[in-house]
């Protein structure tokens, strides 16, 4: 490509590579086990991953399903809140009972509180916090 047709183009915004099916069964089997150090129930965990109940604990045994999309970007979330809170909390336990603590930043709610409003801009919500909170972006 010549150097004018480089100068000239437009500056592409940056788009990561999406995740691919392996990375978020991945993501899933660590996120089922990070619901446990949230004592989280399967109840609570269904709605944070978007699916139901039923297909939860099927999934949760190992008979994974597809996961779209949305599935995805809702388990890249849930792994950057564990990221986020590993980086504030030099103790992982004070990061797990942070989840369910009340905090004034949510009104005197929790950031699961927040999270279980089912949405995928809750986990977002709580993820720009967090990461707010390390000094990130």
């Amino acid at each position: 490509m010549a150097l004018a047709t480089l100068i000239d183009t437009e500056p592409r915004p940056f788009r990561p590579e999406p995740v691919t099916d392996e990375e978020a069964a991945a993501m899933f089997r660590a996120v089922t086990r990070l619901f446990g150090l949230w004592d989280l129930t399967d109840e609570q965990a269904s709605v944070l991953v978007d699916l139901p109940l039923r297909t939860y604990r099927r999934w949760k045994a190992g008979d994974l399903g597809r996961i779209d999309r949305d599935g995805k970007a809702r388990l890249s979330n849930l792994v950057g809140i564990h990221k986020a809170l590993r980086i504030i909390f030099s103790d992982p336990a004070r990061g797990y009972r942070w989840i369910k603590s009340t905090n004034e930043a949510f009104n005197g709610r929790s950031a699961l509180d927040i999270m279980l409003g089912g949405e995928l801009t809750d986990l977002m919500r709580v993820r720009r916090y967090l990461d707010a909170e390390r000094g990130s972006w």
